[in-house]
């Protein structure tokens, strides 16, 4: 069985972690039909349109 001959230090671990660990930003895309900002392969809810064509009635305020 393997035994490591040296223990690992923190910052090894650290950025070994680090690395493996990151977020990533969600894609934004502007929607085709009214512009506002949304996520990718996502229905507009401001409009409710998704790749040209009407999903959703949006509920207005």
């Amino acid at each position: 069985m393997a035994v490591p001959k040296f223990r690992t230090s923190k910052a090894r671990t650290r950025r070994r972690r680090s690395i493996n660990m990151k977020l990533t930003t969600p894609t934004i895309v502007h929607c085709s039909n009214c512009g506002n900002p949304v996520m990718l392969h996502r229905v507009c809810p401001k409009c409710g349109f998704y790749r040209g064509r009407q999903v959703i009635t949006p509920e207005s305020k």
